[in-house]
């Protein structure tokens, strides 16, 4: 193969400072141009060991014999088909919220070498690669104490501030206030960040993903607390029990129940925060005043 191809095909990204390789079978429908937001996160770093790969090939066939099917998920924006496969691995089925498939994705047992195949318009198969790699990303992350999460993502005076809520809430309203109100902010992500244990430290990143905010950047900072926003008619905030904290945070984590090792060990990252962070929730209207009181106490 010449060096020309071979770049065009074999790419490598730092997310989370975790090795990602993505490999594109010759097509004249599948390239970088799908995944436009890993450009920031390129690297040409080889030497460390490798997170996950995943190849891309529409040439691959699904697998009909030896599954179990799981069930079918609605992840918000379209809807997941899980079977597990007999050697522990899973296949998915990633449909969009017209419900046409976008990608088929096999991967072994610890997600660390997968392939999958596109479906349809440039629209589709960005969704579906897209998508794949999210999937992918938060459960190879399993095995390293890094958490893929539902969060919109601040860093303040060198620290990192995540506020979690269910879509729609307010959370990006409650980041948009803290980026006009309080000095030394800026938006480090505004929808999927990382949260990463390094040496039983919790940071946290930005990703490729980042929802409607078009926010990809490869930042890094310490976990300054994690906040739950909850409507109010009034602003009020309290730092939650451990057992209070770990119920807030792992919903917003991607995970797979069914999978018990994978669980268990997403549960065990969440327990270490939980240990390490001050979590809150803050109830709140969408004013200047929410993003004052919030700043000032979980600062401290």
């Amino acid at each position: 193969m010449d060096v020309n191809h071979q770049e065009r095909t074999h790419n490598t990204f730092l997310i989370a400072d975790h090795l990602v390789k993505i490999v594109f079978k010759q097509s004249k429908k599948n390239d970088m141009h799908l995944i436009r937001s890993f450009e920031p996160f390129r690297t040409d770093k080889e030497n460390s060991s490798l997170f996950f790969q995943l190849t891309v090939d529409d040439q691959l066939p699904p697998i009909k014999e030896g599954r179990e099917r799981i069930g079918r998920f609605d992840t918000g924006n379209g809807d997941t088909v899980v079977d597990r496969l007999a050697d522990g691995g899973y296949q998915y089925i990633i449909k969009d919220i017209q419900g046409n498939e976008c990608c088929l994705l096999q991967s072994n047992k610890d997600f660390s070498d997968c392939r999958c195949a596109l479906k349809g318009n440039y629209d589709m198969r960005s969704f579906g690669l897209n998508n794949a790699l999210m999937l992918i990303y938060a459960f190879a992350g399993s095995r390293h104490q890094t958490l893929l999460i539902h969060a919109s993502l601040v860093r303040h005076r060198g620290y990192g501030y995540a506020f979690i809520a269910k879509s729609g809430t307010g959370k990006s309203t409650q980041v948009s206030s803290w980026l006009r109100y309080i000095a030394d902010c800026e938006l480090m992500n505004d929808d999927n960040p990382i949260v990463r244990i390094n040496d039983g430290i919790p940071y946290i990143y930005g990703s490729p993903w980042s929802g409607k905010t078009p926010c990809y950047r490869q930042v890094k900072a310490p976990l300054g607390a994690i906040t739950r926003i909850d409507r109010a008619q009034q602003n009020s905030i309290e730092r939650l029990s451990p057992v209070e904290a770990f119920a807030s945070f792992l919903p917003s984590c991607s995970s797979m129940k069914w999978d018990e090792d994978i669980f268990n060990n997403i549960c065990n990252t969440v327990t270490r925060v939980v240990e390490t962070t001050g979590i809150y929730t803050l109830h709140c209207l969408p004013d200047r005043d929410a993003a004052i009181l919030c700043n000032k106490t979980i600062c401290k």
